[in-house]
């Protein structure tokens, strides 16, 4: 919706639009867009604090704040917590933090494939397991989803 919203105001309305989003796939646009630009505020980082500062500059922002603003926004800390855990965890099974990748951001409901732990749940053969290689098979499946 936002990909078709950007082409819609900048190719074919023309409109003069400020368009904030955390996607990172829509930084691409200027490239067959020419009327499309990239730019974004500065950002001073403390901690796990931002300001933003009163300039515009070129380009892409390197990053999403988007768990600064929603705390900026007055969201409630525990919403804000577990908005942090899952993106940790998103950001684990991604090729690297999703805040360092130059490239599109992954498409988070995109396919990859069975699981660490769904592939070897998978080459167990219950019937041919003694009970105790039963009991180490589930140990073995529990370490895995703490990793």
């Amino acid at each position: 919706l936002a990909w078709a919203s950007a082409i819609e105001l900048a190719d074919k309305l023309r409109a003069f639009t400020l368009f904030a989003t955390h996607y990172f796939e829509l930084t691409v646009l200027p490239e067959n867009y020419p009327c499309a630009a990239n730019v974004h505020l500065g950002v001073k980082e403390y901690q796990d604090h931002v300001v933003f500062l009163h300039r515009l500059e070129e380009g892409p922002a390197n990053r999403s704040y988007g768990l600064q603003v929603a705390k900026l926004a007055g969201i409630p800390e525990p919403v804000i917590h577990a908005a942090r855990k899952k993106l940790n965890a998103l950001e684990k099974q991604s090729i690297g933090p999703v805040a360092q990748t130059s490239g599109p951001q992954p498409d988070l409901f995109a396919s990859t494939g069975p699981s660490v732990v769904e592939e070897t749940l998978a080459a167990i053969d219950p019937d041919e397991l003694t009970p105790r290689q039963a009991l180490e098979q589930l140990y073995a499946l529990k370490a895995l989803i703490k990793k």
